[in-house]
């Protein structure tokens, strides 16, 4: 009989609860998170880890007070596990398939500032046509979004771009148009003001707003401004529009997003008023993935309503 080699000896001996135990450490950071994420006791974790890292032979993840990290041998181990736990998902979506169910996860990567009515109507189509196949929304950076549909980690991304990333497919899914706006603690809300009177207030704005990053435009309209900061940033419109009501600072916000609140009063917007700057929002797409049939759906549902809807009509805030 053949000797089996160590890396054959592991596979054979490979129990893939340990591997979803990992992954669960590996996101989770904390013994504590992925004991609660996999709704097992904290000590049934750390005897997982301690038994893949038997089988494994190396010390996979390094903990002490204050720290959690993956060592390189971890390091080397997490993207094989992602892959693992891809491969089951997709036998099990295989043989839902293979009866003729359009069914499966589709995983949606979106920057947190993505309002559209295409989107919402893409999706209540989805959910009436498909409704076995099941939706996850991640709100992410627009880098963490391209980043995800590039690994394969999410099924498409709608988010904003710096520049055409290498490999992927994108297209233009909107256009909109940002302002900048106070709430009613400034000292500016309610005034009639002219764009130097915004010299020298404080600024909070998005963690892209940056020269040379994906709201390079807002930057630039925040400097023509003279606003000083930003002292506050976040990654979710949430977040911005929170320090903006707050009175925190001055804020960029897409101008169809913050209409409402405008409306109610409990936004101002401020100059300028005339030639906003404008941002494209772009649905991407990995050629390279092998879509499960529910992911293929969503798709051809977008790419139908975008193929249906001029780009004039994609356009939210002056001129749409």
């Amino acid at each position: 009989m053949r000797r089996l080699s160590p890396a054959e000896i592991f596979a054979r001996d490979l129990d893939w609860s340990l591997l979803r135990v990992f992954l669960a450490l590996a996101e989770a950071r904390s013994i504590t998170g992925a004991a609660d994420r996999l709704g097992l006791k904290q000590p049934a974790v750390s005897q997982a880890l301690k038994r893949l890292e038997d089988r494994a032979g190396h010390r996979l993840i390094d903990r002490a007070p204050g720290a959690f990290q993956l060592t390189p041998q971890g390091q080397a181990l997490l993207p094989e596990a992602e892959a693992v736990r891809a491969a089951i998902l997709r036998a099990s979506l295989a043989m839902e398939e293979a009866a003729g169910e359009v069914a499966g996860e589709v995983s949606l990567a979106l920057a947190s500032h993505v309002v559209s009515p295409l989107l919402d109507q893409a999706l209540q189509r989805f959910h009436a046509d498909f409704p076995k196949a099941t939706l996850s929304i991640d709100i992410l950076s627009s880098r963490e979004a391209v980043a995800r549909v590039a690994n394969q980690q999410a099924s498409l991304a709608i988010c904003l771009l710096t520049d055409p990333p290498a490999r992927l497919e994108t297209r233009v899914f909107y256009r909109e148009f940002f302002g900048l706006f106070c709430g009613p603690p400034h000292p500016l809300f309610g005034r009639d003001v002219g764009l130097s009177d915004l010299a020298g207030h404080a600024a909070v704005s998005f963690l892209t707003d940056r020269l040379g990053d994906a709201l390079a435009a807002v930057a630039d309209l925040r400097q023509r401004a003279g606003l000083s900061g930003p002292v506050g940033q976040a990654t979710h419109l949430e977040e911005v529009r929170r320090m903006i009501l707050a009175g925190i600072g001055i804020g960029p916000l897409p101008l169809h997003v913050a209409a409402e609140d405008v409306a109610q009063g409990r936004l101002w917007r401020l100059p300028p008023h005339d030639d906003p700057p404008a941002i494209d929002v772009h649905l991407v797409l990995n050629p390279g993935q092998r879509p499960n049939r529910a992911e293929t759906a969503l798709r051809t549902i977008l790419q139908a309503l975008l193929d249906a809807s001029p780009p004039e009509a994609r356009v939210y805030g002056p001129g749409a």
